[in-house]
């Protein structure tokens, strides 16, 4: 296994092109792209910080880092770098290797189960098929969500591809399997839950 940096190149070279990836290396840490990240404004992502453990091999650290799923993929720092670093394709080929190894976000999972489930990542809901026939439009637009048989075709694909392992979706339930569902929310009440019993039995 080589560094990060030599999987970034591999993997993201065969869609974006290895000197696009390799870009990563022209990376200063001028903070050019945190300080223009919508995103950065109202989370941890930190852009270059995420380059920098990128940089130094931080394999574990990056690719468990949560804030690297915060990034809308908006390109403003692609379009803002002054190294032409191409910040955005990069952290997208970090995202598709971190994935591969069990590091995606359980919304991200989510938005594949509305994938599998609808054809789409964003499906129609009864309320917006109302607007739709208010408007004197089909309450379904011509979409895999609206065919099954397109839909059956799409889910192949997906099989196939091995998108629904990668995801840990569960055919039976047609959700993530529970295990994965769980969010630091919900450990988080289930810890506070915990010791407020502890504490009834202590009284």
């Amino acid at each position: 296994m080589g560094t990060i940096e030599d999987e970034i190149i591999e993997c993201g070279g065969e869609v974006f092109g290895e000197e696009e990836m390799e870009t990563l290396m022209h990376c200063v840490q001028c903070g050019k792209c945190t300080g223009g990240c919508p995103s950065g404004r109202i989370t941890a992502l930190r852009t270059r910080k995420l380059f920098r453990m990128a940089q130094m091999d931080m394999r574990e650290e990056i690719f468990n880092a949560p804030e690297l799923w915060f990034c809308t993929t908006c390109y403003t720092c692609y379009e803002r770098c002054p190294k032409g670093v191409k910040c955005t394709d990069i952290i997208r080929v970090i995202r598709n290797l971190a994935a591969k190894e069990g590091h995606m976000s359980v919304p991200h999972r989510k938005i594949g189960v509305y994938a599998l489930k609808t054809g789409h990542g964003v499906p129609i809901t009864p309320e917006q098929m109302k607007i739709r026939e208010s408007l004197g439009l089909d309450p379904q637009p011509p979409t895999t969500q609206k065919y099954k048989e397109q839909l059956e075709q799409f889910q192949t694909i997906f099989r196939e591809t091995g998108f629904d392992a990668l995801i840990d979706f569960d055919w039976d339930t047609m959700s993530l399997r529970e295990t994965e569902t769980k969010t630091e929310t919900d450990t988080e009440s289930e810890s506070e839950s915990k010791s407020k019993s502890e504490e009834g039995e202590k009284k």
